[in-house]
């Protein structure tokens, strides 16, 4: 297939290789809509940064056909970026009307709700966007306000799962509209792109409402405690359960941390939540009641290291303390890679003779292989194009598909960047465009890149080495030094001769470029880093990083 205006181009720009970052570009002629826009948390060797957001130079570059954002729900990994990605290029956006309140909350911070034009959206209603028709679907997740899209398009049907599981019995609102699922199928879809994140697991995904039956057990088996439950601040239903059982236990509630307070006050102020009188107290107003009357709703159940949890777990939180009297109830499952600092703050929590519940608090917002399956047959889609997870759980969904009938040629593997293009007949990879991580460090977006990276995890793993040292300007004589200086190297006080002969080495050095009567700066502090750099391999086996200073005098 040669690319052509009129084939649909279906353009991943994140979200395909680790969870986070998620973020599609659908393109027809001159009309480019967005699916998503979300952030993406660094990693353990990311040293220094706070988020990553998705590299957005295709759509920069083509910024004259950008039509609209189309939301599926308010989580990170799906909103996040708005406010970074909008600092370069503005569309409106569309989403569902908690989804909608989150993303105000998030522009409001970065002083560009006037800027940005937003519209509330209904299941079932279709937005026209250009070339493109969207339909918001109702579809159930561990947010609520999660949504579906039917793309239409001149080729065909793209149906976008969004974030789902199939809940029968959800807290708040209702089931999965399984019935419009059905007629899109009866239709023809072309393709379908489908969160894989628990393609791996057998069976269903167990209703929320099971959270609150656990609960319910967990305060009636502890009433003499008090009870601190860590879950995603974003996780409504389950703040909604906890409340109604703390209620019920005639129990008062604090919450804590940022994320979570903002959440709550949203969901509340929208009608989301329901929360008795008198039941929310202020953290100020804990000391007034005993422990058996008290529970807290707190962030920090991945491990976050600056997160209420871990403030407490380390002793650091200002009004909360940790006592042997003390649950703490870990409602979620540590995201791929969090598994060690989850298990460090439930070992800091054991340390300080505290109780703690970790397992069989928590369902998923992910659909397991079952509930794949159901949509699968009722959509009985063209292509499939696994999306949403890492490589092995979209490898595990494209596995199902195998098993349920679709060959490999109809089961598309992307990787960001890719750009599928589809004509209603055959699909086939065309090209790529720009994709990868822009790094968000303090208030800077996009400074920081793979060369500073690469030195922050230089500094980490081996530390850096100064040379001071003065130069005659007229004459290149050595004047002063040469000074060392180490950070996270070695300790200066107890390695005196290590530094001593380091420094001979670096005078050696400088005085055979004297001799030699070179005067390049550059040639001088490269034969430093040479000859010291040997040094410090052969006596230490490390190389850090090493900073010749020259000063002209």
């Amino acid at each position: 297939m040669q690319a052509d205006n009129k084939n649909l181009k279906i353009i991943p720009l994140g979200g395909l290789e680790s969870i986070g970052m998620n973020i599609t570009a659908f393109e027809y002629d001159d009309s480019i809509i967005v699916v998503d826009c979300g952030l993406a948390f660094p990693e353990d060797d990311m040293y220094g940064i706070d988020l990553c957001v998705p590299v957005i130079t295709y759509l920069q570059d083509n910024a004259d056909k950008l039509k609209a954002f189309f939301i599926t729900h308010g989580h990170e990994d799906h909103i996040g970026a708005l406010p970074y990605v909008f600092k370069e290029i503005i569309a409106p956006v569309y989403a569902t009307r908690l989804t909608m309140g989150l993303i105000e909350h998030k522009l409001d911070e970065h002083e560009m709700l006037d800027v940005v034009k937003r519209k509330v959206v209904s299941y079932g209603q279709h937005i026209n966007a250009g070339n493109f028709g969207v339909e918001f679907i109702r579809t159930n997740h561990s947010i609520q306000d999660a949504a579906a899209l039917a793309i239409h398009t001149p080729v065909g049907i793209i149906v976008h799962t969004g974030d789902f599981k199939v809940d029968y019995t959800p807290v708040y609102g209702d089931a999965i509209d399984l019935q419009r699922f059905g007629e899109l199928g009866k239709k023809g879809v072309l393709a379908l792109m489908c969160d894989s994140t628990n393609a791996e697991r057998a069976g269903f995904t167990m209703t929320e409402r099971t959270v609150g039956k656990i609960f319910a057990n967990i305060f009636s088996e502890h009433t003499h405690q008090r009870i601190i439950i860590a879950t995603f601040a974003s996780n409504v239903d389950r703040v909604q359960q906890i409340i109604d059982t703390a209620y019920k236990f005639g129990r008062k509630v604090v919450v804590e941390g940022r994320s979570m307070v903002t959440v709550i006050e949203i969901a509340s102020e929208l009608g989301y939540l329901n929360i008795p009188p008198d039941t929310l107290i202020e953290v100020d107003y804990m000391k007034n009641y005993p422990d058996e009357r008290m529970v807290l709703i707190t962030t920090g159940s991945q491990g976050e290291p600056l997160a209420a949890l871990s403030r407490m777990a380390n002793g650091t939180h200002r009004k909360v303390k940790i006592t042997p009297n003390d649950l703490i109830v870990f409602s979620s499952n540590p995201i791929p890679g969090n598994e060690k600092a989850v298990s460090k703050i439930i070992n800091e929590l054991y340390q300080m003779s505290a109780e703690v519940i970790f397992q069989d608090t928590h369902v998923s917002g992910h659909a397991c292989q079952e509930e794949l399956k159901l949509i699968y047959s009722l959509l009985q889609p063209k292509y499939t194009i696994p999306i949403h997870g890492e490589f092995r759980h979209r490898k595990a969904q494209a596995g199902l598909a195998k098993e349920l009938g679709w060959d490999s040629e109809h089961i598309l593997m992307l990787s960001s960047g890719d750009v599928l293009e589809m004509d209603g007949e055959s699909a086939e990879i065309t090209g790529e465009v720009p994709a990868g991580t822009v790094f968000v460090d303090g208030l800077g977006i996009g400074d920081v890149g793979n060369i500073v990276m690469r030195d922050r995890q230089h500094l980490a793993e081996d530390g850096i080495i100064i040379v001071v040292l003065a130069l005659d300007a007229e004459n290149g004589e050595l004047l002063a030094g040469p000074d060392i200086v180490s950070r996270g190297f070695v300790y200066v006080k107890e390695s005196e001769s290590l530094i001593d002969e380091a420094q001979e080495v670096v005078n050696a050095a400088v005085c055979r470029m004297i001799d030699q009567g070179i005067t390049d700066w550059g040639r001088i502090k490269s034969e430093i880093k040479d000859d010291l750099g040997e040094y410090v391999w052969r006596t230490t086996k490390r190389r850090p990083m090493l900073m010749p200073i020259i000063q002209e005098v």
